[in-house]
């Protein structure tokens, strides 16, 4: 069974809207290994629409842009499919990309039995509901150095059963202070 794994850049507040900072050079390095060990991306419709046509569009014309930008947006094209939960989204972009607007707790246990390598969840408002179902097996949180003040933050308004324990497997410390922490359910 393959594992399920959020990942997430925020800020020491919290805060996880990428419209309020860009994630520094030395982390990509760290996000493009996360992304070629991925089979499936699973967004809601808000995060879908941030990194498509985005990260395309990057692989397609990459003049101006930074070198680990264009080597993340090779790696996010390689990427076999897009799952997209959405009750709103009209249709896919593209012939790899499937909207589901139907239970996600059997969507995503049907995904994970399927061959292949990780699914990569990403954003935060389909992520709170699959840690509230129990769902993902990792958290790789990548924490930043500066306080926004402002924006959507982590688990704003999670609603869990009980708590969820998890444990630190490995933390990796970048040269600008940012500090990627990988955890697992206990």
């Amino acid at each position: 069974m393959r594992k399920l794994v959020f990942a997430i850049n925020t800020s020491l507040d919290g805060c996880c809207d990428h419209t309020k900072f860009y994630p520094n050079e030395d982390t990509m390095g760290y996000f493009i290994q996360l992304v070629r060990d991925t089979g499936t991306f699973l967004y809601g419709r808000k995060t879908y629409e941030l990194m498509v046509p985005y990260w395309p569009d990057v692989a397609k014309n990459p003049e101006g842009d930074r070198d680990s930008d264009v080597e993340y947006a090779h790696a996010f094209n390689a990427v076999e499919k897009i799952v997209v939960f959405s009750k709103s989204l009209d249709g896919p972009v593209d012939e790899k990309t499937r909207i589901v607007r139907t239970n996600l707790q059997d969507e995503v246990l049907k995904l994970k039995q399927e061959p292949s390598k990780n699914i990569l969840v990403g954003g935060i408002d389909v992520a709170s509901q699959l840690a509230a179902l129990g769902l993902i097996d990792e958290y790789r949180i990548v924490v930043h150095p500066l306080i926004v003040g402002e924006g959507a933050r982590l688990f704003e308004g999670i609603n869990l059963q009980q708590k969820l324990q998890l444990k630190l497997v490995e933390s990796t410390v970048f040269e600008s202070g940012t500090v990627a922490l990988r955890y697992v359910k206990k």
